[in-house]
């Protein structure tokens, strides 16, 4: 069963979070906001922060530069997963992925259908890893956000977590280019 080791060390992680929306700034980011709160709460440093419209070259290049960069961790963008024609943030993304996490969105879609129900399908939300970073696609409702990190992020992101979690296999996401 999922258990906290508390005498093991808590391993702050550095978190990078994208809002992908035509509509919001700084000052209505609320999904945005709801990410940065948990993560300074659960002890993670926020390493960047951007808002970047509904496109996809947009979105791409903002996350695959975060993902190069050797002081971030983890990408968790918000926003863009619906049907609308706007909505491209999985487009923008999966491609970039070395490793799908199929597990994320069933878990997230799990946690969903029992506050909204079937409306959960609505959500397109998924992660994966690219140049050893984790990224996570979530919803643009500060809903989701909490959802998502509440029941799934900040367990997984916490090396104390039990009996397995991201942190501790960080180490060896690159492995398969090193073999080269």
């Amino acid at each position: 069963m999922a258990r906290l080791d508390e005498t093991r060390p808590f391993i702050p992680l550095s978190i990078a979070i994208l809002t992908v929306s035509d509509t919001r700034t700084p000052a209505d980011d609320r999904s945005g906001d709801t990410l940065v709160e948990r993560l300074e709460k659960a002890g993670h440093r926020l390493a960047a922060r951007a808002i970047v419209p509904d496109d996809k070259a947009a979105i791409r290049a903002q996350v695959e530069g975060w993902t190069k960069d050797a002081g971030i961790d983890v990408v968790i963008t918000t926003g863009g997963t619906g049907f609308t024609g706007r909505d491209v943030t999985p487009e923008a993304l999966e491609p970039l992925f070395e490793k799908k996490m199929d597990g994320f969105s069933e878990v997230f879609h799990r946690i969903s259908y029992d506050k909204i129900g079937t409306s959960t399908i609505q959500s397109r939300a998924t992660g994966g890893v690219a140049n050893a970073t984790f990224i996570f696609v979530l919803p643009g409702s500060p809903g989701a956000c909490r959802d998502a990190w509440d029941g799934i992020l900040a367990a997984q992101l916490d090396y104390r977590h039990l009996p397995c979690n991201f942190v501790e296999i960080m180490p060896r996401l690159d492995e398969h280019l090193k073999r080269k």
